[in-house]
């Protein structure tokens, strides 16, 4: 089986290497790898360039990270389809090894899922927070949790059945996503007991309170369109819970 990683970057010169050498570095030997740059300004393609493994490369300015990724969706050739962001890499060199192995011991799979961890750029080997999906079951959507998307591998099929990323999203597109294909139209997913990534602290979704509100905002229409009922109370609760990710180190 093959399978496709996505990389979507725009100016990513700082982090990119680390990201493509986790993936250089995979022992599973049939990978196509695809960069989405958004037409960067700085030596992000020049760092592309020194890695012979990188597939196909597209640098052309976008409509933002959800057509991004769309445009790799499209491109995709490998039977599987996993997303990697230009500031985030690999935990190790069996990671995909070991995703890849799921799904051939289960044809019927749609998509596998595992844990990720978020580290300080300045301090890669520590973790600040763990972020597990052991636990996560559809009915967790109502209440604002999902699989740690970067730890999601979705066959190809997925999306060409049931759609790729909606751009009108500025935030949960991905969570709009999950609820889609996991609760409306019910794959087959399973959970890998695996640290798969590891990613750099920060991110759009928790930078303000506003950027949190309009998540939130977002979280409630992608449910509702996918037939799932909440509101903004109960996805306020979620943060309670997300102080035990904090507490534990993996």
């Amino acid at each position: 089986m093959k399978i496709t990683i996505v990389t979507v970057s725009y100016n990513s010169a700082a982090t990119i290497e680390r990201t493509l050498q986790s993936v250089a570095s995979q022992t599973y030997g049939d990978i196509e790898h695809l960069i989405i740059d958004g037409a960067s300004k700085d030596d992000t393609l020049k760092i592309v360039k020194r890695f012979p493994h990188v597939s196909q490369v597209v640098s052309e300015k976008d409509e933002g990270m959800y057509d991004a990724i769309n445009k790799g969706l499209n491109m995709a050739s490998g039977d599987v389809v996993g997303i990697l962001n230009s500031d985030d890499a690999l935990n190790g060199p069996t990671v995909i090894s070991q995703v890849m192995q799921a799904f051939e011991n289960d044809n019927e799979l749609g998509m596998i899922y595992g844990d990720i961890r978020f580290v300080p750029p300045q301090n890669l080997d520590k973790t600040v927070r763990y972020y597990s999906s052991a636990h996560f079951h559809p009915g967790k959507f109502e209440w604002g949790f999902m699989p740690a998307h970067p730890s999601c591998y979705i066959k190809r099929g997925a999306y060409e059945k049931y759609g790729n990323f909606q751009i009108d999203y500025h935030i949960a597109a991905d969570y709009e996503l999950l609820t889609r294909f996991m609760y409306k139209h019910q794959i087959k997913a399973k959970y890998l007991p695996l640290l798969m990534v590891d990613m750099l602290t920060g991110g759009r979704s928790n930078e303000t309170l506003k950027s949190r509100w309009v998540l939130n905002e977002e979280i409630v229409r992608g449910c509702a369109e996918n037939g799932i009922s909440t509101n903004m109370l109960k996805l306020s609760l979620k943060y309670f819970r997300k102080v035990f990710e904090f507490m534990r180190k993996g």
